[in-house]
């Protein structure tokens, strides 16, 4: 058992008969009255969100989890074909399970959690950042710089990025996997 001291982003645990993975959380200590652990979990059974607030020293019940690393495959249909890279034993996880799968190009590395008690894959952990190249883009309007502004863009997984306006088609660009905003221009 674990306690609301303990809690960081990506922990696994099991609340209301269900695991959920912490994605964020803050300590508050206000000044009247006990500290509180303000927490935001996803369901990795459904994808949901749930927002839910522990009182400090609250026990919880924590789940044992390995991470593996897992190239992508394929997508097919509403499941996602990942390989382990050291057993190269293949498993197919449903696409509710990941965090951004439009972003995810195949030959991609990620991070699979595993429960160890049932050994079923719990949640598949994305880079940080992914290099996809622009198969769209608008031409940019001229004179149309005076603000930042931006354009959407396709890439070659079938994402729809805002960019700025100097992107063209064949550019190769970074984008952030956590919330999928562009990052830059890679050469």
């Amino acid at each position: 058992m674990a306690s609301t001291s303990d809690i960081k982003n990506g922990l696994c645990i099991k609340y209301n008969n269900d695991i959920y993975k912490i994605i964020e959380f803050l300590h508050v200590k206000p000044g009247k009255g006990p500290a509180f652990v303000r927490t935001k979990l996803r369901s990795l059974s459904n994808g949901k969100v749930l927002d839910n607030t522990f009182s400090a020293g609250h026990k919880i019940e924590e789940v044992r989890v390995e991470n593996h690393k897992f190239q992508f495959l394929y997508p097919e249909g509403d499941l996602f074909h990942f390989m382990n890279v050291e057993s190269f034993e293949q498993i197919s996880l449903n696409k509710n399970i990941l965090d951004s799968p439009d972003l995810l190009k195949e030959g991609e590395n990620v991070m699979v959690s595993i429960n160890t008690e049932t050994d079923l894959p719990l949640s598949v952990d994305m880079p940080a950042s992914v290099i996809l190249e622009v198969t769209y883009a608008e031409p940019g309007v001229k004179g149309n710089t005076a603000t930042n502004a931006t354009k959407s863009a396709t890439v070659e997984t079938g994402a729809t990025v805002n960019v700025p306006l100097f992107i063209n088609e064949g550019d190769k660009i970074k984008i952030d996997t956590t919330n999928g905003n562009y990052m830059e221009r890679v050469k």
